[in-house]
């Protein structure tokens, strides 16, 4: 693809104003650079950086079979790049390949036609491969984002495996947020250009509070803070799964639009999870550490660490997700009667009055997706033609293989999927309900 092609829907697509210095230097990479490191903070756009270099030496129009892989450690990191990179480059046949994801489809998917780049899993794609289902020996650019995160989850011989069998590689690109003080001997870094950009980070504009809990059981503190913060997206972060339910069920019966969300939830579970929260439709979120990184969560307003983080590192990446890209945000953390208080947080003290949570929009739920030929634009068709809505009162569509999710005005929601039960999409009966939170 032609670089200027992929800046100009960057711009257009993903709102990107103008790069960072760190895309731009990605951007302009030589085609003799046989290997990069990249180091960069979290939520600093590095998705966005090796994506600039990547979709350059893929060309949609020759078969050449698998151009390009990008391995990364978690679903939710795969999902996003896949998203990141099918915005850049809406003409390049992208699949993504994911444990929690049905094996049968991605291999009916690789057959129908070879994907110009693969977003996977280590231990999935190497799955397939073993399967004989892809020939990954056509590859040219391979990315290993947030390779570090990899090794610790131990994807190590997953990846050598896969290194191995991408023999004709010409540019590797590994990213991560820290150094690794020794590279694994399956990585040949041959001529590597190392780009650290840590020390370009921006900082965080966060305001940090000190809540104090007069019991060791927090709950009480946790429901009066939440009536007392602003309606915007907020994260609740626990240690452990079960503390997770735990203080779900509490939120949920206090009457707060709330979603779980953490390790033990299918995949569908967690999609759904992050879907609700972005729209806008439930904007309180009870997760484990699982949510800190890799998922695209924009605009969380507030977090709220319910159990004190383990570690300066775990922190980080949950105050992070308020912080993106600079943006402003507050961290509140709840402080039990045996916790010392945060040296740097303030203490808070309620001063707004306490409000009950009523999001203004609803989710439908659309039975059919992606693989069933349905397109946002007939979804949006549907909305305005069938049910009378104004476009912009149509909220974030998300679209899967077999489901797609609608933000619209609460108050019309029933209205909407009585109208649906009696209509047809493209000639197509489609069963639309309204989602109503039942994790």
């Amino acid at each position: 693809m032609e670089k200027k092609d992929i800046i100009k829907n960057a711009r257009e697509r993903l709102n990107v104003e103008q790069l960072t210095s760190m895309q731009s230097k990605m951007t302009d990479l030589p085609r003799s650079v046989r290997s990069v490191t990249l180091i960069a903070p979290t939520g600093s756009g590095k998705t966005l950086a090796f994506a600039l270099p990547l979709l350059q030496r893929v060309n949609p129009e020759a078969d050449r079979g698998v151009q390009a892989v990008v391995l990364a450690p978690a679903r939710e990191l795969a999902l996003q790049i896949t998203k990141v990179l099918s915005t850049l480059a809406p003409g390049v046949r992208i699949n993504a390949l994911y444990g929690g994801h049905s094996m049968l489809e991605e291999k009916r998917s690789l057959e129908a036609k070879t994907p110009e780049i693969i977003v996977a899993t280590p231990g999935r794609l190497l799955d397939h491969l073993q399967r004989r289902n892809v020939d990954l020996r056509s590859v040219k650019t391979l990315v290993l984002d947030e390779y570090d995160k990899s090794l610790e989850l131990g994807f190590s011989d997953d990846m050598r495996r896969l290194v191995s069998a991408m023999r004709n590689v010409k540019q590797l690109i590994l990213t991560s947020a820290t150094r690794l003080k020794e590279m694994p001997e399956f990585i040949n870094l041959k001529d590597n250009l190392e780009l650290d950009f840590s020390s370009e980070a921006v900082k965080p504009d966060l305001e940090l509070f000190n809540v104090r809990s007069g019991e060791a059981d927090k709950l009480p503190t946790l429901k009066a803070l939440l009536l007392r913060l602003p309606h915007e997206r907020t994260m609740v972060f626990v240690n452990h799964r079960e503390s997770a339910e735990r203080v779900f069920q509490y939120v949920k019966k206090g009457g707060f639009p709330c979603i779980l969300y953490h390790g033990a939830l299918d995949q569908q579970q967690r999609e759904t999870a992050v879907d609700l929260f972005t729209n806008g439709t439930t904007p309180i979120m009870i997760a484990t550490d699982l949510a800190a990184r890799g998922l695209d969560i924009p605009a969380v307003g507030s977090v709220i660490h319910y159990h004190l983080p383990v570690g300066a590192e775990v922190g980080t990446h949950r105050n992070g997700r308020a912080a993106r890209m600079g943006a402003t945000g507050n961290v509140y953390y709840i402080i039990g009667p045996n916790e010392e208080p945060i040296a740097e947080a303030t203490m808070w003290e309620p001063t707004a009055p306490a409000v009950s949570w009523t999001p203004e929009l609803a989710t439908l739920f659309f039975h059919a997706g992606k693989k069933e030929k349905l397109s946002k634009g007939d979804i949006v068709g549907a909305l305005t033609k069938i049910c009378g809505l104004s476009g912009d009162s149509i909220g974030q569509i998300a679209l899967h293989d077999h489901r797609a999710l609608v933000a619209v005005p609460r108050d019309i929601a029933d209205k909407i999927v009585e109208i649906m039960a009696k209509n047809r999409i493209k000639g197509h009966k489609i069963r639309v309900t309204q989602v109503y939170n039942t994790f």
